[in-house]
């Protein structure tokens, strides 16, 4: 079975990123051009279609010969029709992607959250290569999330499948801005982590986070924490420690309800060094039950701000491979 060329967009606040490939994933042109989200819809809409001819130009493709267009949009969507319910980032409600992209491009288009597709990216390209049932988490600014099952983005029953950053790991821990308490991403993201440190130093503590920052509590950041932690600083430790433990919870408990093959963890935070990891994976093998457990391989990403592109063309390629009697 062969399949025609595809293209996977990455829509992000400040940046889209475009790639054309093979059905296989070779990319073959790579565009990244400014989103302009202050300019409006149109301008957005215009600047995703130019990426799109100008990856197609530098691959050396006509646009004849794509078979699909993937997308990964911020904010709850549906997948089926392409709708984009919200994006704070953009300034956008109810806006129907697939069909304004479909109808300016005359090609088919497929739109999912650009969590889900980077969760497919590192399942089909990435660090979770050849595992059907993954889960990918990533910690940032906030906790975000994707599920694999089968092979394919599991969505759930109203699209909302995946907001591992909102289940509750610490009773009574500080609000989330979901409206919930202790929700992971209010105790484990870099805000959680900086907003914890600037605590410490309100109450007269972490001179050591503190120095990191320049010498100002308003540039404390997950960053500088986690430079204090590495030299030896013990209330940065003590942060980051307990940020990897809640994320630990976590993990286990999706490993004990889903029985993956893999957790993939990315995001900035989960570059801040060997104290975090090493507790989030302590808390795991606490937690999960051993034969889940014994299956599972709980590793960093591989593909970092490339996930969510290479998740588009994921996307593309297994909703249209090109069928045999396409060729005659």
């Amino acid at each position: 079975m062969s399949c025609k060329y595809v293209v996977g967009v990455d829509l992000g606040g400040t940046k889209i990123l475009t790639a054309a490939a093979d059905c296989r994933g070779g990319v073959l042109g790579r565009v990244k051009v400014p989103t302009g989200a202050d300019l409006g819809l149109d301008h957005v809409v215009n600047e995703i279609v130019r990426s799109v001819e100008l990856a197609l130009q530098q691959a050396g493709i006509t646009a004849e010969n794509v078979a699909a267009v993937g997308v990964g949009a911020p904010g709850p969507l549906d997948p089926r029709v392409g709708l984009v319910y919200l994006a704070p980032n953009l300034g956008w409600r109810n806006v129907p992607l697939g069909e304004i992209l479909g109808r300016r491009l005359n090609l088919p288009v497929f739109v999912d959250n650009d969590a889900n597709l980077a969760a497919l990216g590192e399942c089909v390209y990435g660090a979770g290569r050849g595992a059907d049932n993954l889960v990918y988490i990533t910690v940032s600014t906030g906790v975000g999330g994707g599920l694999i099952l089968g092979g394919k983005i599991y969505h759930g029953f109203s699209g909302g499948a995946g907001e591992i950053g909102h289940l509750t790991v610490a009773e009574d821990g500080p609000l989330c801005g979901c409206g919930n308490s202790g929700c992971l991403e209010a105790v484990a993201s870099g805000t959680a982590i900086a907003n914890r440190a600037k605590a410490l130093i309100e109450e007269g503590r972490g001179l050591g986070i503190l120095s990191e920052a320049g010498g100002h509590k308003d540039g404390v950041s997950a960053r500088a924490v986690a430079a204090a932690a590495s030299r030896g600083d013990g209330e940065a430790i003590m942060i980051m420690r307990d940020a990897g433990r809640y994320l630990g919870v976590a993990v286990a408990g999706i490993i004990n309800l889903l029985n993956p093959s893999a957790v993939v963890l990315g995001g900035g935070v989960m570059q801040s060094g060997r104290i975090l990891w090493e507790a989030m994976l302590d808390e795991t093998r606490r937690r999960a039950l051993g034969p889940a457990l014994q299956g599972v391989a709980i590793v960093r990403a591989a593909l970092g701000g490339e996930a969510g592109v290479m998740g588009a063309l994921a996307l593309a390629a297994q909703n249209n491979i090109k069928k045999p009697a396409d060729d005659l």
